[in-house]
């Protein structure tokens, strides 16, 4: 720590997540890194998350900080609450039904200090159920802008930025089409600031993806993201081919959502083989 400043700020925004919160913050909590301060931010929840997250709070005041919306504002200006009291040198993401696996912080940390060409550091992901882990999704090594229209960029709960990349970038932006994709919209406009991000090789967070979870987003999210593809193809001026994959989001949401999970599993154990 220097200055009296955590070396980094998890932050998570958190809404009717009570089943689960207590594992995602313990993950935290045990991390082989511990320069760390965790704010927490809760979306007006209508279950006691946020008595949770204030127990916690209690236990560890001079690392966990909690804050709370009056009303529900959604993930990004949520997000945005929390980056505005974030002290850390670099922003670490992290959601309340997820978990990060122990040296998670500590991984990313030594990346960003010995790289400084990067704004950003990714892991892989292992997505589980109620019964079991499901497989391993490892991201593109060097994502570049073209790889934004397919979506192939980084998975944005594993990611760790430095303060000054959201700070140049204003966080995140809300807006109508950004409401589900929040991290989308971060991805054009941090290619077209011409940073320069990184995934490591390893799955060191794991994503809850319980039926539920395919279950939520609705069929307009789909059609918010279509126009995310088309707005960031112009921003950031790719061929016209690129254009093809605003199709893209409009079919997934066509899809009946048994066979969205099915390929998202099939993907995720076809990593498994292919690494074997």
């Amino acid at each position: 720590m220097s200055n009296g400043r955590p070396k980094v700020s998890v932050i998570m925004g958190i809404y009717n997540c009570a089943e689960t919160l207590s594992q995602s913050i313990e993950s935290i909590i045990n991390q082989s890194f511990t320069d760390w301060e965790f704010i927490i931010c809760d979306d007006a929840s209508s279950d006691n998350s946020y008595e949770i997250a204030c127990e916690y709070s209690n236990k560890y005041p001079n690392k966990i900080y909690i804050l709370k919306n009056d009303s529900n504002i959604k993930l990004a200006a949520t997000l945005n609450r929390c980056l505005s009291i974030a002290s850390g040198e670099y922003i670490a993401r992290q959601d309340g039904d997820d978990i990060s696996i122990f040296d998670r912080l500590e991984k990313q940390v030594t990346f960003l200090d010995s790289h400084n060409e990067y704004m950003l550091v990714g892991t892989g992901m292992i997505p589980f159920d109620e019964k079991e882990d499901l497989g391993l999704r490892i991201g593109k090594l060097e994502p570049t802008k073209e790889d934004v229209p397919i979506n192939n960029t980084f998975m944005h709960a594993t990611i760790m930025m430095r303060k000054k990349g959201y700070k140049m970038l204003n966080g995140y932006r809300v807006t109508k089409h950004t409401r589900r994709a929040e991290d989308y919209d971060l991805w054009i406009r941090f290619f077209a600031s011409d940073f320069k991000g990184y995934n490591l090789q390893e799955a060191l967070y794991k994503v809850r993806e319980d039926e539920l979870a395919f279950h939520r987003r609705e069929f307009k999210y789909y059609i918010d993201l279509s126009i995310l593809v088309y707005l960031g193809c112009y921003k950031l001026k790719l061929p016209l081919k690129y254009y093809l994959f605003i199709l893209k989001p409009i079919i997934v949401g066509l899809t009946p959502r048994f066979l969205v999970r099915k390929y998202h599993r099939y993907r995720a154990q076809k990593y498994i083989i292919k690494s074997a």
